[in-house]
């Protein structure tokens, strides 16, 4: 609301313009405001309320691959939000490097697709890791081979899955990875000039860091875009009280595999004993069949069990629960 000028200001103000020392046009000038130019090539089809929404969600996800990567790769894990930004599809693509990783996502129910990019350290480190080695990148980059690919695919795959959760509260997502382009003139999903939005995410995996980058072409995301605000983010948002929230984690951690093994004893044969071994040898174990074998939960020795059978299927039976110090 504009200020109210009092009646001395307003006598102030006429006798001033009356004896010269007030240019009217001055104040026109003063009043008018600056005209911004606006460039038919880049429309702002995504508002700071639309970025800033798309950074809540991603935040979320972030958090997600924090959590579940370490699971597969058996490495710490650290995803944070950079940044956000509107610009044309061309500005992106040009700017990818060769080879580069691609996961291009069928963002079903929504029209159209969604791109994920991940740098080439990263795809190294996570082969590395994932073929039993410390996760260290090369030091120049190359071609990927098939095998890679495949690998870096079943990855990318877990990626996708964890977008159906921060998305819950916009829309109901099954997305899909299509599949993973090292070439990115293999990857154009719009047209060149067509906008979209650029999430950027800083990926740290051990002592390997790199950038993480989600292409959301607006028209994907065209028919949500009215719901692309905080405010109707927050008011989809249901406040459970402790005993639900209790319940929903008790439900995530139902749904995780964990490998169980029961270890039967040990031996130590010759190579040449082992590659001659045939059906019905027997090898002698350093445990007897009275006694209680270790069950391990990972790589945690958890239980003490004795072996059994249930019909054709082996056994055991948990007998005592190993806890920790202090628990």
């Amino acid at each position: 609301m504009a200020d109210v000028l009092s009646q001395d200001e307003i006598d102030a103000l006429l006798a001033g313009l009356s004896s010269g020392e007030i240019d009217a046009d001055d104040m026109k000038e003063a009043n008018e405001r600056p005209v911004k130019d606006y460039d038919f090539k880049r429309p702002a089809k995504f508002s700071k309320e639309h970025l800033r929404t798309l950074e809540i969600i991603f935040e979320h996800y972030g958090r997600l691959l924090s959590t579940n990567l370490p699971v597969y790769l058996r490495k710490n894990a650290q995803v944070t939000v950079v940044n956000s930004e509107a610009l044309t599809f061309s500005e992106f693509s040009n700017s990818l490097p060769n080879p580069v990783i691609l996961g291009i996502i069928n963002f079903l129910p929504l029209t159209g697709n969604v791109m994920i990019e991940l740098a080439s350290n990263l795809g190294f480190a996570i082969i590395d890791r994932m073929l039993g080695g410390q996760g260290e990148p090369l030091e120049k980059s190359r071609e990927y081979s098939d095998i890679e690919l495949s690998i870096l695919e079943k990855i990318m795959v877990i990626c996708v899955r964890l977008l159906r959760e921060p998305w819950k509260n916009v829309v109901e997502l099954s997305p899909v990875l299509e599949r993973v382009e090292t070439n990115p003139q293999f990857a154009q999903i719009i047209a060149p000039t067509e906008m979209i939005s650029i999430v950027t995410l800083n990926m740290r995996i051990g002592d390997v860091e790199g950038l993480m980058n989600i292409c959301l072409p607006f028209l994907t995301l065209e028919s949500i875009m009215d719901k692309l605000n905080t405010k109707f983010w927050f008011s989809n948002m249901q406040n459970g009280n402790d005993e639900d929230y209790h319940e929903h984690l008790e439900d995530l951690i139902n749904h995780v595999s964990m490998p169980v093994k029961a270890v039967l004893g040990h031996s130590v044969i010759s190579v040449q004993d082992f590659v001659n071994l045939q059906p019905g040898d027997i090898i002698r174990l350093d445990s007897k069949v009275a006694e209680e074998l270790d069950v391990y939960v990972g790589n945690i020795k958890k239980f003490t069990a004795l072996p059994g059978a249930i019909k054709n299927d082996y056994a055991v039976r948990v007998t005592s629960i190993i806890r920790e110090e202090g628990n």
